[in-house]
């Protein structure tokens, strides 16, 4: 069995933001009623996630979950990798462009071990970073087929056709809406005993040229192992969609007392 590895990699932001402005990758510009560009805005996720793949091979870091203090030039970048610190720093040394080592360093490069295995019934807590959105099958509302639509949206729109709730209007509750999407996308492996939304923003993704505005939700709560393969598959893959651009990576600490 492949040993996972927990990687820490430090990231300078204003070189990765040069770096993604001189490449035209992540940036977009929003446009009014009228077609006019107004503020541009930045998806340091596929920033990120280009980077990553030119620097050390597609999918060898994902999925990833960056960490920025506000007003800070340096953040954490954590990611789960079946290579090993020595594989990483050799292949980022002799594969990275030159200006792609001033924004990660090789030699800043931390990796821990992940356990082989996993305990049926251990409990453990966890956080999670989200993008808790579905593609339409069919058209639903104003929203065509194919289109990827906010969970909490979609819900209210089942439950209340003639009129959906505005906001966080009873009886309808972003987070509960958010726990069962992510109990589902467990698909079996854990048992959520608890799942709070810690916070909560509309994220723009910058994809192919547009930037499709969506729910960036964490959550933080304690899961049981019910399926120790099935949860070691999920840490590998990642929760729901976007787990190449800095959502769905499981991170999991001790649980809180009883």
């Amino acid at each position: 069995m492949t040993t996972l590895h927990l990687v820490r990699l430090p990231i300078m932001l204003p070189a990765l933001h040069r770096w993604a402005g001189e490449r035209g990758i992540g940036w977009t510009a929003r446009r009014d009623a009228e077609g006019r560009e107004t503020n541009a805005s930045f998806d340091e996720g596929r920033a990120l996630h280009h980077l990553l793949s030119e620097s050390f091979g597609k999918g060898v870091l994902q999925p990833f979950r960056l960490f920025a203090a506000p007003g800070k030039n340096r953040a954490s970048l954590y990611a789960y990798s079946s290579a090993d610190k020595s594989e990483l720093a050799e292949t980022l040394r002799a594969c990275a462009l030159p200006e792609a080592l001033s924004i990660c360093d090789p030699d800043a490069l931390e990796v821990k071990e992940m356990p082989e295995s996993w305990r049926d019934g251990r409990r453990l807590g966890f956080e999670t970073r989200i993008r808790p959105v579905r593609r339409l099958f069919k058209p639903c509302g104003k929203f065509p087929k194919g289109a990827e639509i906010d969970v909490f949206l979609i819900e209210g729109l089942r439950r209340f056709p003639d009129k959906p709730p505005e906001g966080e209007a009873d009886p309808l509750k972003r987070e509960d809406v958010y726990r069962q999407w992510l109990a589902e996308r467990l698909n079996g492996a854990a048992e959520l005993t608890s799942a709070h939304l810690t916070r909560f923003s509309r994220h723009r993704a910058a994809r192919t040229g547009h930037a499709n505005q969506g729910p960036d939700a964490v959550i933080r709560g304690e899961l049981i192992i019910r399926d120790p393969a099935q949860f070691a598959e999920r840490l590998v893959k990642g929760v729901g969609r976007h787990t190449a651009y800095g959502f769905g990576m499981l991170l999991i600490r001790p649980p809180g007392r009883r």
